[in-house]
C-alpha cells in the first residue's frame, strides 16, 4: 500500500513522499483526522533549532500530538472506524526502573522518527488507546500534551508529601491551563492558584480558586508545592519567586522547556529542603490515565476545548504550511489541522 508523507526538508517547505505500508503486517493502519501543532513543531518548522540539529533530523514528518481512525488491525484489539489516540512514544527496550519516556533509546514522532503529518500511520496497536465515541476530536487531537501534565502529577503524587493545602502553577500558557486543570481534578481540596503576567489569560482560568500576576503576589503567601509551566526565558524568575515562596521540604515539579541552562538558587533549596524534579513526554499508561479522566469527568473536555486556537481544514501541502503560518500569529491556545480528502 502506497503512503503519501508530508516532510519538513526545510524551514516553511514541505515536500511529498511516497512510501510502502505492510497492510499485512503486525502493525495497525490509522488514518489521521485531527493533528495538533506543538511548539517543538514550530522550532523545526520556522528553523529556530540549532543549525546542526536541524541538518540530523530533516527531513521529517512533523506532529506528535494527533487523533485517527483505525482502518485495519491484524491483533484483533481495535476494530475499523475505532477513533483512537496515537501514543508517539516509541520504546524498543523496557526498563524495571524507568519510563519508556525517558529511556534514551525510545524514539519520538516528529524528532527521532516520522511524526503523524501522513496520509497513513503504521503504528503498533499497543501505541493506540481508544477514545470515547462522541469526544470532540478537535480537542483529543492535543491529548498528548494533557498526557504530559497527567504524568507530571502522577509523579508529583509519589514525590511529594501529603500536605497538599496549597498549590502553585507558575504560567498562563496552554500548560499551565492544562495542569491547573487537571491538578483540580486529581487534588479536588487543595487550593490551586495560578501565576502569570497577563490578565487576559489568566481570565481564563475560571476552573481554579485564585489567580494572580506574578508582580502582585499577596504579602505572606505561600504554598506546599508547586509547577512550574513558563519555560523559556521565563524560567529562571519563575523559578526564583516560586522558591523564594514556597515552604520548607516543598516539592517542585519542573515543566517548562528552555533551550539555554537556567540558573537556579541551590542554597535556598538546600535551607528548605526542597525536592525539585523534572518531566518530560509521556507513555502509554500516562495516555490511558488521560482518557479515563476524559470518561470520568466530562467537564475536562469541555474546558479543554478553549484551548483550540483555530480548526483549520488541510488537503495538500500549501494547506498544512497555511496553518502552521497560522500558529506563529496566535497568542493562546492549539493549532488544528483537520484532514479532509
Amino acid at each position: 500500500m502506497i503512503n503519501t508523507v508530508y516532510r519538513l526538508v526545510a524551514p516553511r517547505r514541505f515536500e511529498i513522499a511516497f512510501e510502502d505500508i505492510d497492510i499485512f503486517g503486525k502493525n495497525a493502519i490509522v488514518r489521521p483526522t485531527n493533528l495538533s501543532i506543538c511548539n517543538a513543531d514550530m522550532r523545526y518548522y520556522l528553523g529556530t533549532r540549532d543549525a546542526k540539529v536541524l541538518a540530523e533530523k530533516l527531513p521529517m514528518a512533523l506532529i506528535h500530538e494527533g487523533v485517527g481512525e483505525v482502518v485495519i488491525d491484524p491483533t484483533g484489539r481495535f476494530k475499523s472506524g475505532d477513533k483512537v489516540v496515537m501514543v508517539p512514544n516509541m520504546a524498543t527496550q523496557t526498563d524495571d526502573f524507568i519510563a519508556e519516556n525517558y529511556l534514551r533509546s525510545s524514539k519520538f514522532a516528529g524528532s527521532s522518527m516520522d511524526g503523524f503529518l501522513q496520509e497513513y500511520v503504521e503504528i503498533s496497536p499497543e501505541r493506540l488507546v481508544l477514545l470515547p465515541e462522541n469526544i470532540d476530536m478537535n480537542v483529543a487531537a492535543f491529548t498528548e500534551i494533557v498526557s504530559v501534565s497527567v504524568h507530571a502529577i502522577t509523579r508529583f503524587e509519589r514525590f511529594s508529601h501529603e500536605r497538599r493545602d496549597v498549590i502553585g502553577v507558575w504560567g498562563d500558557g496552554n500548560l499551565a491551563y492544562i495542569t491547573s486543570l487537571f491538578l483540580k481534578k486529581f487534588f479536588p481540596e487543595s487550593k490551586i492558584c495560578v501565576f502569570g503576567i497577563s490578565k487576559d489569560k489568566l481570565s481564563d482560568f475560571t476552573f481554579v480558586d485564585e489567580t494572580y500576576l506574578t508582580t502582585e503576589v499577596p504579602d505572606g503567601f505561600t504554598m506546599d508545592h508547586a509547577f512550574e509551566c513558563v519555560g523559556g526565558n521565563g524560567s529562571p524568575i519563575a523559578i526564583e519567586q516560586i522558591i523564594g515562596l514556597i515552604k520548607p521540604e516543598a516539592t517542585i515539579s519542573i515543566l517548562g522547556v528552555s533551550e539555554y541552562p537556567v540558573p537556579i538558587n541551590t542554597r535556598m533549596i538546600l535551607e528548605k529542603g526542597i525536592r525539585m524534579f523534572g518531566s518530560s513526554r509521556s507513555g502509554v499508561a500516562d495516555f490511558a490515565k488521560t482518557v479515563e479522566m476524559y470518561r470520568e469527568h466530562p467537564d475536562i473536555v469541555g474546558y479543554l476545548g478553549n484551548l483550540v486556537s483555530s480548526v483549520n481544514v488541510v488537503r495538500k501541502t500549501n494547506d498544512i504550511r497555511d496553518a502552521f503560518e497560522l500558529d506563529t500569529k496566535k497568542a493562546f491556545g492549539k493549532t488544528i489541522m483537520k484532514w479532509e480528502e
